[in-house]
């Protein structure tokens, strides 16, 4: 696991305490292209009683929060997936 995804998954289980947490480094499908170089692309699935009775966007919210002082740094993309409350799966 690369130094970048054990972060995110970090602060995604502290923030949030996923029952279910998968990170995918897609950085290798951007290499060369602007910006790659100051952080990397990452996939996000997640599933979380935190999301009970949240939107799909204050779910969001809560993800980019949760790693906001890694964006710029060490995330140049994050793309959600999947963020779901454990109801819904």
């Amino acid at each position: 696991m690369s130094d970048r995804v054990a972060l995110i998954k970090e602060r995604l289980q502290a923030a949030l305490a996923p029952d279910s947490l998968e990170i995918i480094d897609d950085s290798i499908a951007h290499a060369g292209h602007a910006g790659a170089r100051d952080g990397g692309h990452f996939t996000v699935r997640i599933v979380s009683t935190a999301f009970a009775g949240k939107t799909l966007i204050q779910r969001h919210r809560l993800i980019y929060a949760a790693v906001a002082d890694l964006m710029h740094r060490d995330i140049h993309a994050l793309s959600i997936s999947k963020a779901q409350s454990l109801d819904e799966v």
